[in-house]
């Protein structure tokens, strides 16, 4: 949820409550190191609302070098932006929060039912372009919120996770042909309200957004559960928000939204060492500031993107809707010392 939202609404009640303004104090983590933008998406389709929220990379099996940015507009469908930025589709899905890609499927987590969980499943035809609709899957109770896919190898069955917005995790098998199935393989229940995950391997990081990350490892129909980047106002400040990983010179790490003031702190795996933050500042391209989903993926994507690049949700877009902002990995990892 957009930081901005959540403390209008705080501030509102507050007043409403005392009969006068309430203010919230302002938290700064350990300054963090600046890059800029060297991209960005157009804006969704939705103006003067928190919509855009959660990015994918897709990328062409047949050519790695080609890629395309799959996108959220949390209240109206799916983007698909080529690396410059420009919108070459879309497609209406209604109310769908986070997206993840596995080979040519797209699959979101989708609210349109606040009761009960589904996963929205879709093909990309990356010629056309084109967003093919498959089906709904039916992921359980409670309201859809955060989704990740674990990476595998092209044939093999489809692992995602959706978090339901309470902190209930369920991660299994997402079937797609014919009618999209779901068949959930464990489950387990994080504190409170979290969103943001993604795989390494078999183990899944969750980003509990008032408290922390958390490690979870499945141990039967439940999970192994440790809290390994918590809160402290020094490398997270809350919201924790997205969450990615990315490979470089042989070291995978994790990535993760400190939506509380702006940056993205950086933890090697599986170790969770923590290497450093940065901030996007504005330069050709605003800076970025609320972030929500990001992305992250490695590889030689031509002369604008010749060692990969990190996507952020801009949640302040100026005068324009929200938008999606490219990164230059190289500069990122030049600026952490990595």
């Amino acid at each position: 949820m957009n930081r901005i939202s959540k403390l209008l609404t705080a501030a509102a009640l507050a007043a409403m409550l005392s009969g006068c303004a309430a203010s919230e104090p302002v938290i700064t983590g350990l300054p963090p190191t600046q890059v800029t933008a060297s991209g960005e998406t157009q804006p969704v389709g939705t103006n003067r609302a928190d919509a855009a929220d959660d990015p994918a990379i897709w990328i062409d099996p047949a050519n790695p070098n080609r890629a395309l940015i799959v996108a959220t507009d949390k209240k109206a469908g799916l983007h698909v932006y080529d690396l410059t930025g420009k919108d070459i589709t879309f497609t209406q899905a209604g109310l769908v929060n986070n997206v993840d890609v596995a080979g040519n499927i797209i699959v979101a987590s989708d609210r349109n039912d606040g009761v009960n969980a589904h996963l929205a499943v879709f093909r990309l035809d990356a010629d056309k372009p084109a967003i093919v609709a498959l089906g709904r899957a039916a992921a359980g109770t409670g309201e859809a919120y955060g989704l990740c896919l674990k990476k595998t190898a092209p044939g093999e069955p489809i692992t995602a996770a959706l978090i339901v917005k309470d902190g209930t995790v369920r991660v299994g098998t997402l079937t797609v042909d014919g009618t999209p199935s779901f068949a959930i393989e464990w489950e387990y229940k994080i504190p409170t309200q979290s969103e943001g995950c993604v795989f390494d391997g078999d183990t899944l990081y969750v980003g509990e957004e008032n408290a922390g990350v958390w490690e979870l490892k499945p141990n039967g129909k439940t999970a192994t559960a440790r809290m390994v980047a918590p809160v402290d106002n020094q490398r997270l400040v809350a919201d924790v928000e997205g969450l990615a990983t990315i490979d470089h010179k042989g070291q995978r790490y994790l990535l993760v939204s400190s939506q509380g003031d702006n940056a993205y702190a950086v933890f090697k795996l599986p170790s969770m060492d923590y290497v450093g933050r940065f901030a996007v500042a504005a330069g050709a391209f605003g800076a970025t500031s609320e972030t929500d989903g990001i992305e992250a993926v490695a590889g030689n994507f031509g002369a604008a993107w010749p060692d990969g690049l990190f996507l952020a949700q801009d949640g302040d877009n100026g005068a324009q809707a929200q938008n999606f902002k490219l990164v230059r990995w190289d500069q990122i990892a030049a600026a952490l010392g990595l």
